[in-house]
């Protein structure tokens, strides 16, 4: 026998600690060198833990779930070991199967959920083929089983809400917080408590950059890899802005202000997870099209939990984008330790009044907030005045005026 540890990887030295997800082996399974057995999820991000080696699991120390630390003991691997020669944890697991099942049958049921959610199911005589599972692979997780009902298939949860609650009755269902979601909540409810936050609005004709990117969006994709958007262009107005009043890119610590020499831009993200702000780092020095090639990037990464801490870690000012959902207008939070964030909204058809006239034009409402201990009313609004003019303008971009 030649056992070998799996451990939780290296974590940030900001993060303490970490919950463990779902095993995707148990023990007396055989694993491949360098397969992902679980994954870890801290405050920022999902980390995969691998198979130091091949051999078989024999031993799980910290269960789904289990709150973990740096460098602490997993599970355990026989790399001497195959899997015949080791019990099947399922098989303890797993619901007494039917005199009519067939061997084969009964083995499809036992791989297609885990062990936990077996025992659920087999309690309330319900099989596995007929829940859907929202797990990796459409594994049938112990969720699924507790909220599977006879009689009825489950549809595998969404990605943004995979919690499904019942309408019937009355029903309520409490579920803990991932890291991700609390250690948002914890760093809103600190930008609330900590800044002085009020937000100023203005206004701003897209026509310009809307028919700079119907011009060129084809060509622009095919020379690039990747599609046109407006993102880009708020980033590069920011930029402007930023540069142009420095005091919207510092930052606040104890009773100093820090001003910073670079523009390190954070862009909000929906995530399965919840929201992540990936960095897009030196974004005055970053083209059209490499602003937009990150974060195309950042979405996909984002999606599959693949961002790394490094990734979202600093930032000197945000852009939140609610008008992909829709929004209107809203107050974004600022993000700490940054000053400022700018929120930008759907872009809709309305009437305005240009030189006395009243015609339809592509507006969209720009928010920017801000921590009005360090930032004047002044430099905030001529910030904000400064990214409109930007974009109602796009040339000014290319121009640096």
């Amino acid at each position: 026998m030649s056992i070998i540890e799996v451990v939780v990887p290296q974590l940030s030295e900001s993060v303490s600690e970490a919950s463990l997800l779902e095993w995707k082996k148990q023990p007396g399974e055989a694993v491949s060198a360098d397969e992902i057995l679980i994954d870890v999820e801290t405050d920022k991000v999902v980390l995969e833990v691998p198979a130091p080696a091949a051999g078989v699991l024999v031993e799980i120390v910290k269960g789904d779930g289990s709150t973990v630390y740096a460098g602490e003991v997993l599970a355990r691997i026989d790399t001497a070991a195959t899997a015949a020669a080791a019990p099947k944890a399922e098989a303890a697991a797993a619901p007494t199967a039917p005199a009519a099942a067939a061997p084969a049958e009964k083995s499809t049921t036992i791989a297609a959920a885990s062990p936990a959610a077996a025992k659920i199911l087999a309690e309330k005589g319900l099989e596995v083929e007929n829940v859907a599972g929202s797990g990796r692979g459409g594994r049938v997780t112990k969720e699924d089983a507790v909220n599977a009902q006879a009689g009825s298939r489950q549809k595998a949860a969404a990605p943004a809400a995979p919690i499904g609650v019942s309408l019937d009755g009355r029903p309520e269902q409490r579920v803990p917080m991932s890291r991700l979601r609390a250690r948002v909540a914890e760093r809103l409810l600190q930008s609330q408590q900590e800044n002085a936050i009020l937000t100023t609005f203005n206004e701003v004709n897209m026509q310009a950059v809307m028919d700079l990117r119907k011009q060129y969006k084809d060509v622009f994709e095919k020379e690039h890899g990747v599609k046109l958007g407006f993102t880009s262009f708020f980033v590069k107005a920011a930029v402007a802005a930023l540069k142009k009043y420095p005091i919207i890119n510092a930052s606040v610590d104890g009773k100093d202000i820090i001003y910073h020499g670079y523009f390190d831009i954070g862009i909000a993200v929906g995530s399965p997870r919840g929201l992540v702000v990936p960095i897009l780092r030196n974004a005055d020095q970053l083209s059209i099209a490499e602003i937009e090639q990150q974060i195309a990037d950042f979405g996909a990464r984002a999606r599959d939990g693949k961002l790394t801490l490094e990734e979202l870690t600093g930032g000197t000012f945000s852009i939140s984008n609610g008008g992909v959902f829709g929004s209107m207008l809203s107050t974004p939070i600022i993000n700490p330790p940054q000053s400022a964030i700018l929120g930008i909204h759907a872009t809709k058809e309305r009437a305005v009044v240009e030189n006395g006239q009243i015609v339809i034009r592509p507006m969209n409402y720009l928010a920017m907030s801000y921590d009005h201990r360090i930032i004047d009313g002044r430099e905030a609004v001529l910030a904000l005045v400064t990214m409109k003019e930007a974009l109602e303008d796009p040339q000014r971009l290319l121009l640096d005026i």
